[in-house]
């Protein structure tokens, strides 16, 4: 029998779980992550792509200092190998879905901001329509959120993202645009603010990561997801200022964005922060708000899962639910 008959063969012999196996290693081109995301040990992802090669009569993967780098044999087949996976899951592993009655658990990463916003909605209308239905938040500011998403451990991400890497899918919940906001009583609020007044007045800055972390022009990037480090557009203030010949004045620096509010009280600080958050300080009269001298980009918000959820009952109730909610923040 030739080697190519021997193949053949062989494949036709192939367990599942052996190709379940050699989707997870294409994707994460790492046997402890793959491992992590099958709930196996590394002798045992392993010991099943030893099975595979054998069947298959190739390598398959070659260890290489950057990780588990595909051959051209695994790079031919992984497209329709994993297409096909997804539609056994789809067509096998659909549950019915009534949030009504359904019971489990959905892990959200979102900043401080975003929790403030949209997911205190999102739980309200969860204990109206799904009251079995529980909800965790995780910081999105993790620096190993593309790695929680891959393996599972996070079902959905909410951010400002720069790079969506194409194993997730992703959906835009609204544009944000950034405002300048200050106590009640400073001398803002009784005139339209200058460019000069933002080198005047120092600045309270809201970073979620710095260069210190990896940060590149106010994004770090990981596993091929780039997620926002700065929450203002920290370039257009600066530019606009230097064409003034004036400099900011940073004075202070906080990781969490609902101590805005208390960091303003009493002083001379102004802070730039989103639109959305800005009208909820306002609404809950802790500040002031008005528009910046200057012009900004619109950002993105977004929700990042990952493929495999796709066509899940459960994980698409959740997000057309974001979705409704995130209506009214929409420009």
């Amino acid at each position: 029998m030739t080697t190519r008959a021997q193949a053949a063969l062989n494949a036709k012999r192939i367990d599942l779980n052996l190709l379940r196996v050699f989707d997870a290693v294409f994707e994460d081109r790492n046997l402890l992550r793959a491992g992590k995301r099958l709930h196996l040990s590394q002798s045992a992802i392993s010991h099943a792509l030893g099975r595979l090669r054998e069947a298959l009569q190739d390598e398959l993967f070659v260890r290489t200092p950057k990780g588990m780098e595909p051959t051209a044999r695994a790079l031919a087949m992984a497209p329709a190998l994993r297409e096909a996976l997804r539609s056994i899951h789809d067509t096998l592993g659909a549950q019915p879905f009534d949030p009504a009655s359904t019971a489990r658990s959905f892990v959200v990463a979102a900043n401080d901001y975003v929790t403030s916003v949209l997911l205190t909605r999102l739980a309200a209308c969860m204990g109206e329509v799904a009251p079995a239905i529980d909800l965790v938040v995780r910081p999105s500011t993790r620096l190993d959120l593309a790695e929680q998403i891959d393996v599972g451990r996070i079902d959905i991400a909410l951010g400002i993202f720069a790079e969506v890497p194409a194993r997730f899918q992703s959906a835009r919940l609204w544009l944000q645009e950034d405002v300048l906001v200050f106590r009640r009583g400073h001398a803002l609020a009784r005139r339209k603010p200058r460019i000069a007044d933002l080198a005047d007045f120092p600045l309270l800055t809201v970073s979620l990561g710095g260069q210190e972390e990896g940060a590149v022009s106010g994004f770090i990037a990981e596993r091929g997801l780039a997620r926002q480090s700065e929450m203002f557009d920290r370039a257009a203030l600066e530019d606009a200022l230097a064409a003034a010949g004036l400099r900011p004045r940073y004075r202070v620096t906080v990781p969490h964005s609902l101590a805005v509010p208390d960091l303003l009280a009493g002083g001379d600080m102004v802070s730039i922060v989103p639109a959305p958050l800005a009208q909820a300080f306002v609404a809950r009269r802790e500040l002031l708000a008005k528009a910046l001298p200057y012009a900004t980009q619109q950002a993105t918000m977004r929700a990042v899962w990952h493929r495999r959820h796709e066509h899940d009952p459960a994980h698409v109730w959740l997000r057309e639910q974001l979705a409704r909610l995130a209506l009214s923040f929409r420009a």
